[in-house]
């Protein structure tokens, strides 16, 4: 044979399919039974919404389209906040250079320096017995004995 094994199984493969998807085809084209006592109903449904909508269905706006000067003028101002945002983001400094500790103990001292609400420290002791319980909670239980 000069038809190679995996030509051959595509064609069978392709072949079933199609065979299988023809069944499908009068699916596609449903029939109400004549004789349920719904039948006059449905039929009347389908022939109501059988039409696709035209256009004179949908509502009109009362507002105009924008024109194009309008549309440029708020593309223009969208690229310059955009440009702006990239430029904000290029001062950030991503990355440290010095020490990490240090670093921490900056950013730590910066955190304590700013004011709590009095209700957040009011209840520093639950958070702590929040954080313990959700500790407890997610440790595993103990194997289970299978005998």
């Amino acid at each position: 044979m000069n038809a190679s094994r995996r030509k051959i199984a595509a064609l069978i493969c392709t072949l079933g399919v199609a065979t299988g998807l023809s069944a499908c085809v009068g699916s596609f084209n449903p029939r109400t039974d004549p004789t349920s006592p719904v039948a006059a109903r449905v039929q009347e449904l389908v022939d109501a919404h059988r039409d696709y909508p035209r256009w004179e269905n949908f509502p009109k706006t009362d507002t105009p389209a924008p024109e194009p000067v309008q549309i440029a003028e708020r593309v223009g101002t969208l690229t310059a906040g955009g440009s702006a945002l990239a430029d904000d983001v290029a001062r950030i400094e991503w990355q440290t250079d010095g020490d990490a500790a240090a670093f921490a103990r900056e950013t730590q001292a910066r955190v304590d320096a700013s004011k709590v609400a009095p209700v957040t420290a009011q209840t520093k002791a639950e958070i702590d017995e929040y954080v313990r319980r959700t500790r407890e909670r997610g440790r595993a239980p103990p194997p289970v004995d299978r005998r």
